[in-house]
């Protein structure tokens, strides 16, 4: 969080000080931390437990650990639990500290802005042509293509740092000088490190490249997509599965216009009219343990589907991961135009709601 000083007042400052501090917070989460002479988090406070101290028959001149509240969430181990963020999501709380071993501050996290706070290593690959989607491409990435306001590759960083995601790598190679140059400043508040392939590597191989980030997950996906997956979900289910990797998938469904023939050689059994087929289809999203990456060649061109045969073979838990929303690959100009459409929609709606 920004200017976490903002939020930190000292427990023995005077509740006069405590309402200049909340006052500077118009418009943001109104929530103060009290902190004692060792730094360490003592209380909360807000402007609606001064009033109630008012009426009770405190001053001005009371100190904040008289009024303040001693019993108040906040995270506690090295990284927040998911079922303990889940649970501050269902009481509707704001502002939640993560307190290091000793009880100081480590951070806030302010739950207006985060969705949850996830304990993944981020990929995303952008290292395409684009071809299909010429001229647009011809001097421009495709993740750099706007849809909305926005570059495609920057709604999903914004969507990935909503959910606590910081350690953001990208991996490029056609036209990286100016995937580089997008990324030389922060996005959603992230420095996003590129890395850049020294030839085609497919849609995996380039992984092998990214430096070790300190989470035993990764999470990697294609940056030309627009989604509202359900990442904390998909990472719950990960876990739960006990996977070695996790493959966001949508459903698929093939209708045959005709009627057809249920047959063994040529002894005709009967008939089936129109029938309609149902399937899952890779979404170029996944969750993968780091330890499996190793399987990954150097230096060589590797796709996910490789990867994802060589790690059943190898004995590897491959778990699926339904979407139950929106994901629209933008590979062809009628995907381009159907996110143009679909971001007006979202726009328009928001609109309405302000």
């Amino acid at each position: 969080m920004k200017e976490i000083n903002d939020y930190i007042i000292s427990e023995n400052a005077s509740v006069l000080e405590a309402l200049h501090k909340l006052n500077n917070l118009s418009g943001r989460s109104m929530t103060l931390f009290a902190i004692d002479n060792d730094k360490h988090v003592t209380g909360t406070l807000t402007d609606g437990d001064i009033r109630r101290s008012l009426i009770a028959g405190h001053s001005l001149e009371s100190k904040v650990n008289e009024i303040m509240h001693t019993e108040f969430a906040a995270f506690k181990s090295a990284h927040p639990d998911i079922r303990d963020i889940r649970d501050i999501r269902r009481r509707h709380l704001a502002l939640i500290p993560h307190l290091n071993a000793d009880g100081t501050l480590k951070t806030i996290y302010d739950f207006s802005v985060y969705h949850s706070i996830l304990p993944l290593d981020a990929v995303l690959m952008a290292g395409g042509k684009g071809e299909r989607l010429r001229p647009m491409t011809l001097e421009t990435p495709k993740p750099l293509l706007k849809i909305g306001n926005k570059c495609i590759i920057d709604h999903n960083i914004e969507a990935l740092a909503r959910n606590g995601i910081t350690d953001i790598a990208v991996t490029v190679n056609y036209l990286a000088e100016k995937m580089e140059q997008h990324f030389s400043t922060p996005v959603a508040g992230i420095m996003v490190k590129c890395v850049k392939e020294p030839c085609r590597m497919g849609t995996i191989g380039s992984l092998s490249l990214v430096p070790k980030g300190e989470n035993s997950t990764i999470l990697l996906m294609n940056s030309d997509l627009l989604t509202n997956i359900n990442y904390e979900a998909m990472y719950m289910a990960h876990m739960e599965e006990d996977a070695d990797m996790t493959v966001a998938v949508i459903p698929y469904v093939v209708s045959v216009p005709y009627a057809i023939l249920r047959t063994d050689g040529n002894h005709v059994h009967g008939l089936e009219e129109k029938p309609t087929f149902n399937y899952y289809a890779n979404a170029g999203i996944y969750m993968i343990n780091r330890r499996c990456i190793d399987i990954i060649p150097q230096n060589s061109y590797y796709d996910a589907t490789d990867f994802i045969d060589d790690l059943i073979k190898q004995g590897g838990r491959v778990r699926q991961f339904v979407i139950n929303g929106t994901w629209i690959d933008i590979g062809s100009p009628d995907d381009f135009r159907a996110a143009q459409e679909l971001m007006k929609q979202r726009d328009g709606l928001e609109h309405r709601e302000e």
